[in-house]
């Protein structure tokens, strides 16, 4: 259990979305992340440094980061929660950190960072990668934990990504047992997100207000008095 204040599941936003649930997933997706697009288009930069910097103290409470040797974290995008400060603080505690790289066709690779003087912003509109080498995709079975970009997470651990499935895709190459803490607003933690089957579940949430683990999808209901 967190010592950190635990950020609410917000039920209000799955009765909205009841109420007006369009019949095919991706359809419901797309609407889902265009409402979080625009709420996150309306933070101003002040905001957005004070969340950043919120985050980074969270997020170095969880225990399971508190002990990693390797972390996979990405950096951020205009928008997103800010990682800077948090990659800052994991470097300097001599944690080993992967970000992702953009690689051959499309396909998502991993890079060490060492140090922002190195990091590059490849093309626009796309996050800044490390200069160094790729590792490959398998390099992500080196990280004790792995830290995720979302849109949206709920109570069982549902995750809504950006749409490109690229985080769907390479968390198969997740050492078994390894955490996934998706970083997200404090209001984008949902009672429920559309999900498919392609869809991967993380373990973990942290926002700038706490953290918390998540109840996995496949976990049986507790009934009262069972």
């Amino acid at each position: 259990m967190s010592t950190v204040a635990q950020p609410p599941w917000h039920a209000h936003e799955e009765a909205t979305a009841q109420r007006s649930r369009p019949r095919d997933t991706a359809e419901e997706k797309d609407r889902l992340r265009r409402q979080v697009r625009a709420r996150r288009a309306h933070r101003s930069m002040r905001r957005r440094a004070e969340a950043a910097a919120r985050l980074a103290e969270v997020v170095l409470t969880i225990p399971e980061v508190t002990a990693a040797r390797c972390v996979s974290v990405y950096a951020s995008r205009p928008g997103e929660p800010g990682t800077e400060p948090l990659i800052e603080a994991l470097a300097a505690r001599g944690v080993r950190l992967l970000v992702p790289v953009l690689g051959t066709g499309l396909q998502r690779d991993w890079a060490e960072y060492t140090g922002a003087a190195d990091m590059r912003e490849r093309a626009p509109g796309r996050p800044p990668e490390p200069g160094g080498a790729p590792l490959g995709s398998a390099a992500l079975l080196e990280a004790d934990v792995v830290l995720v970009p979302a849109l949206a997470v709920d109570a069982r651990g549902g995750r809504l990504g950006q749409g490109g499935g690229w985080y769907d895709r390479v968390l198969a190459h997740v050492r078994p047992g390894a955490p996934v803490i998706a970083l997200v607003h404090e209001d984008e933690i949902l009672a429920s997100v559309p999900r498919e089957a392609h869809d991967v579940p993380v373990t973990a949430v942290a926002t700038p207000d706490g953290w918390r683990h998540v109840e996995p999808p496949d976990a049986p209901e507790v009934r009262p008095g069972a």
